[in-house]
């Protein structure tokens, strides 16, 4: 077993015991960090930044430098895939990602190609590769991607939404097309990840940022189900690569996601871990999930609200502690190192 797959991370990730809960954050790589602002700078655009691999790595490598983290998280984007299949993203500041030709027709949907991972995505695998090599051995490296309905709003709306009625009524009304573009996106997406895997990555994730505003039967029809199908593709094509599936406001379903065959679920601020622990039972990991705006108050209420997340979790084995959301662009670095710092210092009672 290579340290990697040793490290307190993967270790955690199999629900086996550790000498201490492992941590890394979501977006730890990004606006909050002076030495990421001046990269980015550097490139020109966030778009620019991570359609290059010695940027894209520098920037991965930048939050493990500072604060040691227990996992690296490739820098790139939910929306590189969309854009590899013709869309045309774009990045406004201010504004956020918005795509030049998105989903308005049935026939726009039918008229999308299956990317190739090393010809349309080329430069996520080399930053992967290079980030691999870069990263110290111990430390594992995560790739990831959206989930299909979460890449397929931003597709469907052409950028981020208030109610998402456009993506929602493509769902109720063309049933049909959706199911086309689910399977689509789904296929797709575990090409990319499997591609990431072959480059070097040791573990994957997939974010559903958006599962959370569907009723529960389309949550259930449309993302859990195409979620599922990319877990049963990488575990036949990639058995010892773990994935941990993220769904923001998705509690509800937390049984139905351990179910899927993941490795691990990434658990929102609102859900007691206690409760996730019980429901899931002690097979599945559990990650996360410190409210992001803790990390606007003080070194002391930070302190108070990680050692709450850690006890509500319990001493068992299967914790990987993390934020319930990705890091804000105004938490002070510091800010950070004190939650670091807290993780590492915690005993239970």
């Amino acid at each position: 077993m290579n340290s990697r797959a040793d490290s307190r991370f993967m270790r955690a990730l199999r629900c086996e015991p550790v000498d201490r809960t492992p941590v890394w954050l979501m977006r730890q790589a990004g606006r909050y960090l002076p030495e990421y602002r001046a990269t980015r700078e550097q490139a020109g655009s966030f778009l620019a930044l991570a359609g290059n691999p010695e940027l894209a790595c520098e920037v991965t490598l930048q939050p493990i430098r500072r604060f040691g983290f227990d996992a690296a998280i490739l820098f790139s984007d939910i929306l590189i895939l969309p854009h590899a299949m013709g869309l045309g993203l774009r990045f406004t500041p201010g504004e956020g990602p918005w795509f030049e030709r998105p989903l308005h027709q049935v026939a726009d949907i039918d008229r999308l190609g299956r990317p190739d991972p090393e010809d349309d995505t080329g430069e996520v695998m080399a930053a992967v590769r290079l980030i691999r090599q870069s990263l110290p051995d111990k430390v594992p490296l995560i790739g990831f991607a959206g989930s299909p309905w979460t890449v397929a709003t931003y597709m469907i709306e052409g950028r981020g939404s208030r109610d998402f009625a456009r993506a929602k009524g493509l769902l109720l009304a063309e049933p049909a097309a959706a199911e086309r573009l689910m399977h689509l996106l789904a296929e797709a997406t575990a090409d990319y990840l499997l591609a990431q895997v072959a480059a070097g990555a040791d573990a994957l994730m997939i974010f559903d940022t958006w599962g959370g505003i569907l009723s529960p039967s389309l949550y259930r029809h449309y993302s859990l189900s195409s979620q599922a199908r990319i877990v049963e593709r990488l575990a036949a094509d990639a058995p010892d690569t773990p994935v941990i599936l993220f769904g923001k406001g998705c509690g509800q379903h937390i049984e139905a996601v351990a179910a899927t065959g993941c490795a691990g679920v990434g658990v929102d601020w609102t859900m007691d871990l206690g409760e996730a622990r019980r429901r899931v039972g002690p097979d599945i990991a559990l990650q996360g999930n410190l409210d992001p705006s803790v990390l606007l108050t003080n070194p002391t209420v930070i302190g108070q609200q990680v050692h709450a997340v850690l006890d509500a979790h319990g001493s068992g084995p299967g914790h990987i502690f993390n934020l319930g959301h990705g890091i804000t662009p105004e938490v002070p670095p510091e800010h950070v190192s004190c939650l670091v710092e807290a993780v590492r210092s915690y005993r239970a009672d």
